[in-house]
């Protein structure tokens, strides 16, 4: 018998034994909450609005856990009760939850780290605002007029309105707004959860640096050239520091630049430095 013919057994067997392991898919996030998610009333972040509307956005901690906690927790602390809406942009985004209501404001708590993710920002959805650093989210918040898909994996999203859009629609236009929309009170429909528990954070994808290109043009309505988006330039405590109790939650940041997401035209990567506001 010839040996070649005998070895091409053994030979198939090493090639199909050196194939590598398919890659696993992740799985699409879906716009609609996890019936768990949805069933807990503590994931339901109410805001009653001087414009006489009342606005309730779909938390989703199965998409960005800590920016979740972090808005329950300063809710249950009364932290945003009063705040305005200091920069909104039309057919773009409204970014409130300034304290100081310049953009250059927040919480005494340690800023958050990013938690990117394939939910994209379409109309309605709900996103941290943010400065330079990929991880300095903390207490300003920017809801979508209309969507951004450019701002995805840049920005935290974090919820959605499922009720009162035309109210956020509402919501005084400006930068700031000549009278601009407060928030009169910001209520969560349940008790404070517990914190998550949460794997370290992975390494920031490259492609969320300021010097990065989006992969495509947003869609939406026409963009206004240069628009600057929601973004916070707080710098992060040092790891040691704990959170302080609640009472301290609604006292202002010393003075961090927080701002929003650059609103970039057709091909114009977002401005995620800090600007004038």
């Amino acid at each position: 018998m010839n040996k070649r013919l005998v070895a091409l057994p053994f030979l198939a067997l090493a090639v199909i034994a050196a194939k590598p392991a398919p890659v696993a898919v992740k799985p699409p996030v879906s716009m609609v909450a996890p019936a768990e998610v949805a069933a807990d009333p503590a994931n339901r972040w109410t805001l009653e609005l001087s414009n006489g509307g009342k606005v309730v956005i779909q938390l989703r901690p199965d998409v960005a856990p800590q920016h979740v906690y972090r808005i329950q927790q300063l809710t249950a602390a009364g932290f945003y009760d009063g705040l305005l809406f200091h920069r909104v942009i039309p057919d773009f985004m409204a970014q409130g939850g300034d304290p100081m209501g310049t953009g250059e404001g927040g919480s005494k708590l340690p800023d958050v780290p990013h938690e990117f993710s394939d939910f994209p920002h379409v109309r309605g959805v709900a996103s941290m605002a943010r400065a330079e650093s990929l991880d300095s989210a903390n207490s300003q918040f920017f809801i979508m007029l209309a969507p951004r898909f450019v701002l995805d994996h840049k920005y935290s999203a974090f919820g959605r309105v499922i009720e009162g859009m035309a109210f956020v629609d509402g919501i005084a236009k400006g930068e700031p707004p000549a009278a601009p929309t407060k928030i009169l009170r910001a209520t969560i429909g349940g008790p404070l959860p517990a914190p998550p528990v949460v794997a370290a954070a992975a390494p920031a994808p490259a492609e969320a640096t300021a010097a990065s290109q989006p992969a495509a043009a947003p869609e939406g309505p026409p963009n206004t050239p240069q628009e600057a988006a929601p973004t916070t330039s707080e710098q992060a405590p040092p790891a040691a520091e704990q959170a302080p109790p609640a009472a301290e939650q609604t006292q202002p940041a010393p003075a961090p630049v927080e701002q929003a997401p650059a609103e970039p035209a057709a091909d114009t990567p977002p401005q995620e430095a800090p600007t004038p506001q």
